[in-house]
């Protein structure tokens, strides 16, 4: 009997050791905590190791939920994949996450912005099951499985940071707190220098379009800006900007194709805007040439001639654009007949 008393008593040692070994919750939300404020943008780099404390070796529910953007240098150099813009982007929405929840220290530790590198830690990207960029997966406290982290989808990375924090708050139910937290597109010394340059510059200025010798009264600049206006309207150029959509997609089935129009309504490239934009540019530049210039000509056989050439160009555009917005959204367009004439 006394001798197993030692036993117990180094049992006891063991447990009591194996119990201190293991990080409790509030510990682990320190470490990440201290890891984020030592981040300038607030992203946590992860390695395989972090990924062990912080994931695979945690027991079920955790404290805290992980965004990791998947990332890799070997990569940063294909502008298709723009994963140094779209980096950037996350990096915004970790700074944005951080500044709005600055005095809310439970918001603020119930998610954590990370991200890792193929490089690096190339077993983490196995376990995740990544295999193709960009990707960004949130892992929830409830996540057992590291593959069965939610997937960002491909539209909502290349939306940038607003879209990705619409992504956040439909899935892991925490709020932003605020917009997006963007710097000036212009510093305040570039202002007072522009500022100065039109002072001096003003009088100058001022005598050239007094005397009506600017490039501002030659109408073909203002034709051009017209066209440009146009276009810009017709090729959702302003909804590109606003939605900061990609011109172009990677194929995730083949990395070295790329996708120029997006089968599906939710989502459209910059490239399809621009050809949508293009055949209406065809279309209003044949009836500009029919109502304003082939009516100078005198000649009837020559204007029936452009003019059959015009409407077939027209025809053309317009078919092309019918035929690629069926194949978007799968609506189809037809005639109705009035019932008289049935």
């Amino acid at each position: 009997m006394a001798s197993l008393i030692p036993i117990a008593t180094l049992l006891l040692l063991l447990l009591a050791a194996v119990a201190d070994a293991a990080p409790s919750g509030d510990d682990l939300v320190a470490e990440l905590q201290t890891l984020r404020d030592q981040s300038p943008s607030g992203v946590i780099h992860l390695n395989d190791r972090l990924v062990s404390r912080f994931l695979t070796s945690v027991d079920t529910p955790r404290p805290y939920s992980l965004l990791i953007f998947f990332d890799a240098n070997q990569l940063r150099s294909k502008a298709e994949l723009h994963l140094p813009h779209l980096h950037s982007e996350f990096s915004l929405l970790s700074a944005s996450f951080a500044a709005h929840h600055k005095e809310d220290d439970v918001s603020s530790s119930r998610l954590f912005f990370c991200d890792i590198e193929f490089g690096e830690s190339q077993q983490s990207f196995g376990l995740f099951g990544v295999s193709t960029l960009p990707h960004a997966r949130l892992v929830t406290p409830s996540t057992r499985s590291l593959r069965d982290a939610i997937a960002m989808d491909q539209s909502d990375i290349s939306r940038g940071a607003d879209s990705m924090a619409d992504f956040v708050e439909a899935k892991a139910k925490i709020s932003l707190g605020g917009p997006i937290l963007r710097p000036p597109l212009i510093s305040l010394r570039q202002v007072l220098f522009l500022l100065a340059a039109v002072i001096i510059a003003a009088p100058f200025l001022i005598r050239r379009i007094l005397e009506g010798d600017t490039f501002f009264h030659d109408r073909r600049l203002w034709m051009s800006l017209a066209l440009f206006v146009y276009f810009f309207g017709v090729s959702g150029t302003m909804h590109n900007i606003i939605r900061n959509m990609p011109m172009v997609l990677p194929d995730r089935s083949n990395p070295d194709r790329l996708i120029f129009f997006y089968q599906g309504s939710g989502m459209q490239l910059g490239a399809e805007g621009f050809a949508i934009g293009f055949l209406y540019m065809i279309v209003g530049l044949v009836l500009a040439f029919v109502t304003h210039l082939l009516v100078k000509f005198r000649n009837i056989s020559v204007q029936r001639g452009f003019m059959l050439v015009g409407m077939l160009l027209a025809y053309w555009a317009v078919s092309k654009v019918i035929y690629l917005d069926n194949w978007k959204t799968g609506y189809s367009i037809h005639a109705f007949w009035p019932k008289s004439w049935r």
